[in-house]
């Protein structure tokens, strides 16, 4: 067997030295993320309703469950439509946005400030506030009894209308106030992104004629492809897992026209103390985000080749 030289000795210690940096956030990560996701995928596989008694197995019951339960298939209608009512708003209007503060203009800091305090304060706080604004004496229900539009107001939080036979009244008012809160801080890595462009490929853009609106459509869009990419998977996740807004403002309600999965997933652990459930729910739940990171990581490398290309 041949002994080790110095010289190897150095090369493994080289090799090893990033790791022991690694070792303590590895630690921390496996005992407070990888050990619970672990536990909580068995978990789903028994039932552990009583947490004084150790879980018993049960094999694929609780997916059968899940299968059959109508507000299960209800929530997750309601996540997909939150998807579908939050993440294009989010990916188009942050970027006029951000085309709006990169003008060199007097006290467009001030904007850019004012843009982005929404995304500083407390989901509590703005919720509180959005749920004061809603009430049926609110400040909105006042505006528009003011204008005469709507003299009784609208049940903002309060009804499972659904407005043009898709969207839940209520749902879409909590889709407006994650909107709202989620512009400033899109609009921040898009401003990096525009900021990013030399300003000679828009002079050279506005001698062959694209000019005004146009240079942005010719130029900034195509550009910005891997920003909006970004923001588009980033923005999903985060629709996805919606919790506080709810939480805060509907509580689920009413007639789960609000309920999300990860509200749903919440309210079976917390309330019902089902906790095999819950990680079943919590399973289903990690596919779906796993299935959207992967398709980041998919636009990520085709942006990628395009750009070696």
């Amino acid at each position: 067997m041949n002994q080790l030289t110095p010289k190897d000795w150095i090369l493994i210690k080289q090799r090893l030295t990033p790791y022991l940096f690694l070792l303590p956030a590895l630690i921390i990560l496996g005992l407070t993320v990888f050990w619970p996701a672990l536990q909580a995928f068995y978990l789903s596989f028994t039932s552990y309703e009583n947490i004084t008694q150790p879980p018993q197995w049960i094999g694929t019951t609780n997916f059968l469950r899940l299968w059959k339960d109508v507000v299960f298939w209800q929530t997750l209608e309601n996540t997909f439509l939150y998807l579908v009512g939050v993440v294009p708003i989010l990916v188009m209007a942050p970027l006029g946005l951000a085309i709006l503060v990169n003008q060199k203009l007097r006290g467009m800091n001030w904007f850019r400030s004012a843009y982005y305090t929404p995304v500083v304060i407390s989901m509590v706080v703005a919720g509180i506030a959005w749920k004061w604004l809603y009430a049926d004496n609110g400040l909105l229900n006042q505006f528009l009894k003011t204008l005469g539009l709507f003299p009784e107001g609208i049940p903002w939080l309060t009804s499972p209308a659904k407005l043009f036979g898709i969207v839940p009244i209520s749902l879409a008012s909590v889709m407006a106030v994650t909107v709202w809160k989620g512009l400033g801080y899109y609009m921040v890595i898009y401003l990096a992104g525009l900021q990013s462009i030399p300003v000679d490929v828009y002079e050279a853009a506005a001698i062959d004629g694209s000019d005004g609106i146009r240079k942005h459509w010719d130029i900034t869009v195509p550009l910005m492809k891997p920003y909006l990419a970004l923001v588009a998977v980033i923005s999903a996740i985060s629709a996805t897992k919606v919790f506080e807004e709810v939480y805060i403002m509907t509580q689920g309600g009413p007639l789960n026209s609000s309920k999300t999965i990860v509200y749903y997933l919440y309210e079976q652990a917390f309330s019902n103390l089902e906790i095999s459930y819950a990680c079943t729910i919590g399973l289903v739940l990690f596919l779906i985000i796993l299935g959207l990171s992967v398709l980041r990581l998919v636009i990520n490398q085709q942006e990628d080749n395009n750009i070696t290309v």
